[in-house]
C-alpha cells in the first residue's frame, strides 16, 4: 500500500507474546512468569492462528501487511521456530506486502547467533532488544535479568547474522541513575554498531513494584529535572555520532527508522493479535481480553476475543493526529490547525520552540516540551 500523508493508506500487524521468564519491577505490560499463567505455548499458538484467521476475514488488506512487529512480554522465548510459526500465520492470512518490515523485540539473554540467523532466514527484517542500562546497579535497580554487557553482544550478534536493522531501547531516569551511568550506557550502545536506538524516561506505574518501594521511600521517586537533563545528554551523544531524532523519543541513522512505528505515529491502522492487544480500524478502536486462557478459550469458540471497542469521533481523532504528529520531527500540516490556535503556533514559533509555514514542527529546542506545546494547541482550538 502506498502511504499517504497521514499514513491511513498503510497497515501494520501487531503480535503480542504475553510469557516472560521474569517480571521486571517497573513493568505494566499485559506480560505472565511462568506461575502466573496456565495455558501453554502451543495453546498460544494455535490461539493466535485462529484470531488472524477471524480477523484477515474481517479486514480487507489488499497487497498484505506492510510492517509486522511482535512484541511483548519476551517473543525471544518462543525461540526462532516459534517466531517463524508465528510471522508465517500473518503470512498465511493478511499477507505481507514487497518489502515489508518485520521487527521482533527480543531480550538479550534468550537471544544467540544461532536464534537470530534463524530470525533471519524466516524472514525477519529489524531485532530491537531490550538493554535498558550498561550499569549493573541501574539494572539491578529495575529487575532486569541480563548482564550489562550482554545487550551490546547479542546486537554485534544480529549484525553478524545479517541483520541490517537493529535497535537497543534504553532507560533513562532510573531512581539512583547518574549522569555517568546514562553516559556509560551510550558508550555502550555506540560500540554496538545498531541503526536504531529508543531512549525511554522511566515512568513509575501504579500496581508495580517500583511503586511499592517509591511509595515506602526505599527508592527516590523520579525528578522532572533529571529527566531533563538526561535527555539533553541522550540527544547531545547519539546526534555527535550521526544519529537524527525523527520521534522524540528515537533516534536513527540514515534509512534505519522503524516503519511500523511510524504508521501509529501518522495514523496508520493495525490489527493487535494476541492476549491483551490493541487494534485501530476505520474509526475503531479495540482490545483484546488479557488474560491468555480465556483469550484461547473465546478462540476455540470461534469467537475474536475483544474486551472492549470505542468508536473515534472526527473530534477524538484530530486530536489524536496532532498529539502524535507533533512529536515526529517532520511535524503536521499547517492546515490541520484550526484557526483558534494559530495565535498558539505564532507565539511558541517565535519561543523557538515551533516551527511554522506549510507544516508545523517542534524544534530541536521543543522537543522536552511538546506534550505541553499540543495541550496548548488543542485548547486554542
Amino acid at each position: 500500500m502506498a502511504e499517504s500523508e497521514t499514513g491511513r493508506d498503510a497497515f501494520g500487524v501487531y503480535i503480542h507474546v504475553p510469557f516472560c521468564a521474569t517480571r521486571c519491577g517497573y513493568c505494566d505490560f499485559n506480560t505472565y512468569t511462568p506461575n502466573e499463567v496456565e495455558s501453554s505455548h502451543a495453546e498460544y499458538f494455535d490461539a493466535l492462528e485462529r484470531e488472524l484467521t477471524l480477523a484477515a476475514a474481517r479486514v480487507d488488506v489488499r497487497g498484505g501487511a506492510d510492517t509486522v512487529f511482535i512484541g511483548g512480554g519476551t517473543p525471544s522465548l518462543l525461540g526462532a521456530a516459534g517466531l517463524s510459526r508465528v510471522l508465517d500465520a500473518v503470512r498465511g492470512t493478511f499477507g505481507l506486502a514487497d518489502g515489508a518490515e518485520v521487527t521482533t523485540e527480543s531480550n538479550p539473554e534468550s537471544t544467540s547467533p544461532e536464534y537470530f540467523a534463524g530470525l533471519l532466514e524466516a524472514g525477519f527484517t529489524r531485532v530491537s532488544l531490550g538493554m535498558q542500562s550498561a550499569s549493573a546497579p541501574v539494572l539491578k535497580v529495575l529487575d532486569r535479568a541480563h548482564t550489562p554487557g550482554r545487550a551490546v553482544a547479542a546486537a554485534k550478534e544480529a549484525r553478524a547474522a545479517g541483520f541490517e536493522h537493529v535497535n537497543l531501547d534504553m532507560i533513562y531516569g532510573t531512581p539512583t541513575e547518574t549522569d555517568d551511568d546514562v553516559r556509560k550506557t551510550l558508550d555502550a550502545i555506540l560500540s554496538a554498531d545498531v541503526d536504531h536506538v529508543s531512549a525511554y524516561s522511566l515512568i513509575v506505574e501504579d500496581g508495580t513494584a517500583m511503586a511499592r518501594k517509591v511509595r515506602r521511600g526505599e527508592l527516590p521517586a523520579p525528578q522532572e529535572e533529571v529527566y531533563a537533563r538526561r535527555y539533553e545528554l541522550i540527544a547531545e551523544v547519539l546526534e555527535s555520532a550521526g544519529f537524527d531524532w525523527y520521534e522524540v523519543s528515537n533516534w536513527a541513522k540514515a534509512g534505519g527508522e522503524c516503519r511500523h512505528n511510524l504508521l501509529y505515529w501518522r495514523g496508520g491502522q493495525w490489527w493487535g493479535a494476541g492476549p491483551g492487544a490493541h487494534s485501530f480500524i476505520g474509526c475503531e478502536r479495540f482490545a483484546n481480553v488479557k488474560r491468555p486462557e480465556r483469550y484461547a478459550a473465546l478462540l476455540r469458540d470461534g469467537e475474536l476475543p475483544v474486551d472492549f471497542s470505542e468508536t473515534l469521533t472526527d473530534t477524538e481523532r484530530h486530536d489524536e493526529q496532532v498529539m502524535l504528529g507533533l512529536r515526529l520531527k517532520e511535524g503536521i500540516p499547517a492546515g490541520w490547525v484550526g484557526k483558534g490556535a494559530r495565535g498558539v503556533v505564532e507565539k511558541h514559533a517565535r519561543g523557538g520552540l515551533l516551527t511554522s509555514g506549510e507544516r508545523i514542527a517542534v524544534t530541536d529546542a521543543g522537543r522536552l516540551l511538546a506534550d505541553g506545546i499540543v495541550t496548548d494547541i488543542l485548547a486554542a482550538e
